[in-house]
């Protein structure tokens, strides 16, 4: 346990006028599970990249089991059996679990593929972890839990000694979550050596032995996990106080006698009868446990999904949403969950993105060409107002790390003057520091006088940001909490759970 088994030694990394990681020293001991923390853009992924071979370092080395190893592409890596278990796992839908397990590395006979042996390796890895899926099934339709374990399968057909999981419960139910960790102890026990990233503090505490913390490309320092607070963390990572960064600075703002926007007796494909109020100037937090369909009410809301029944109020006046364009057009924005797939367009720039929603303004006539000395303005000015913290705005949004990335999104909808911006998952993925600004662009946009919906499976988010709280259960509502006395973990759990009657 005591033996380093990975170790980087003075690794530099730099891209054309960006360094990413700069003289980076640590070790890795074999068996244990290593946390890499930092904040989005402090260079972990670009390290990780590196040991599995997706980019070579511009100097330095990294030594695996005393050797160096400088591995030119993911398939040198994982024939060494370095691995990386995906945050999202990709798959090939026409084939069986069995066959993306094996998918390019498939034992053959005489030049034939053998699928019978394919078939009962996979079956015994799977049966190893405890999973309920085997090779022949079709990986259609899997849950996000059990694409994670075929991930997890994958690395141990390919005999890994060393997996790295990159945010591997961001989008795990909380029994899943307790399975992920079940295995990745009975990893440790064979000897396999885990890297660890994630931004949710407390699995660090709950499974990982060691963490090295890096911050702006360089690393501060690795701390034995039983040695360090989650406050001495905090600091290590954005080398400033964020002493609570899920608390409202100017908490209860609200005025009641406005109105912004009323939903009445809402029903659509997967939730009924879901009703309520967001004032000027409040924030209205959604919670509930996965199958909750806070997500699903949202997207009905900004005209995503249909509405089969119920009513919606903007300011007083009935609106009707049949589609995005409608919501767009009455001022409703929607920062959603899926940000890469759903929040910005990947092919453009960060400029393009911020100012896709208001593009209709920046037309000159009578030619129709877009005005590009305006739109520059404009992205400027909000970008500026977010913090994006970007050098080129014409870069892809798509290569910014995830707090940036959020960020852009938010700037979109800022730029459109909205009047109610639906937050759905606002901070998944996303480091403490770019959290704390967050919040304070959220608090910044009701202290305007306009409001936001919030859904989060962050309980100490929904208690520390909401003005009241709107708990779901299986597509109804089961308790409105509208006193902060009222907002509790333990409280929000119970109504989420209990059963409607």
């Amino acid at each position: 346990m005591e033996k380093d088994y990975i170790r980087f030694e003075h690794v530099r990394k730099e891209f054309p006028g960006v360094v990413a990681l700069s003289d980076i020293s640590f070790s890795i001991r074999k068996g244990e599970v290593h946390a890499i923390l930092g904040e989005n853009g402090a260079g972990k992924s670009t390290l990780l990249n590196i040991l599995h071979g997706v980019y070579q370092a511009t100097s330095g080395s990294v030594y695996v089991d005393g050797k160096e190893s400088r591995f030119h592409s993911t398939y040198d890596a994982i024939m060494q059996g370095v691995i990386k278990v995906h945050q999202e796992v990709q798959v090939v839908e026409n084939l069986t679990v069995g066959q993306n397990i094996a998918l390019g590395f498939e034992m053959s006979k005489y030049g034939f593929l053998d699928y019978k042996d394919v078939y009962e390796k996979c079956d015994r890895i799977l049966e190893e972890l405890g999973c309920s899926i085997r090779s022949k099934d079709s990986v259609v339709g899997l849950g996000v839990g059990d694409l994670q374990m075929m991930a997890i399968a994958k690395s141990l057909y390919f005999n890994a000694n060393i997996i790295s999981f990159d945010e591997p419960t961001s989008a795990l139910s909380v029994p899943e979550i307790e399975k992920l960790y079940e295995i990745i102890r009975g990893l440790k026990e064979k000897g396999i050596t885990i890297i660890f990233i994630s931004h949710k503090l407390d699995e660090l505490f709950e499974i990982c032995d060691r963490v090295t913390i890096l911050r702006d490309g360089c690393c501060i320092d690795t701390k034995e996990i039983e040695e360090i607070t989650k406050e001495d963390l905090i600091h290590l990572m954005v080398g400033r106080d964020v002493s609570s960064y899920a608390q409202r600075l100017n908490p209860l703002c609200a005025d009641k006698s406005q109105v912004v926007f009323e939903a009445k007796n809402l029903t659509g494909l997967t939730f009924r009868d879901i009703s309520f109020q967001v004032h000027k100037g409040e924030i209205v937090g959604f919670a509930g446990l996965v199958g909750a369909r806070r997500t699903e009410v949202m997207r009905a809301i900004f005209g995503v999904d249909p509405l089969y029944s119920g009513e919606l109020y903007l300011d007083g006046q009935k609106i009707e949403i049949h589609s995005t364009e409608d919501a767009m057009r009455h001022g409703i924005g929607l920062i959603s969950e899926d940000r890469k797939r759903e929040g910005f367009i990947p092919s453009m720039s960060n400029n393009r993105n911020v100012n896709i929603p208001s593009m209709g303004k920046f037309g000159r006539k009578p030619l129709g060409l877009l005005d590009e000395k305006a739109m520059k303005e404009n992205f400027d000015a909000y970008a500026e107002s977010v913090k994006l913290n970007i050098r080129n705005p014409e870069h892809r949004t798509l290569d910014l790390s995830g707090g940036n990335q959020q960020k852009v999104i938010i700037a979109k909808w800022l730029a459109t003057n909205a009047r109610l911006l639906i937050f759905d998952e606002p901070t998944k993925g996303v480091d403490v520091g770019a959290k704390a600004e967050i919040y304070k662009l959220m608090e910044e946009f009701v202290a305007q006088g306009k409001g936001i919906i919030m859904v989060s499976s962050e309980l100490p988010e929904v208690i520390g940001m909401s003005d009241q709280i709107i708990v779901m259960r299986e597509g109804r509502m089961s308790a409105t909490l509208t006193k902060r006395s009222e907002f509790s973990e333990v409280g929000i759990l119970s109504h989420a759970m209990e059963e409607k009657r």
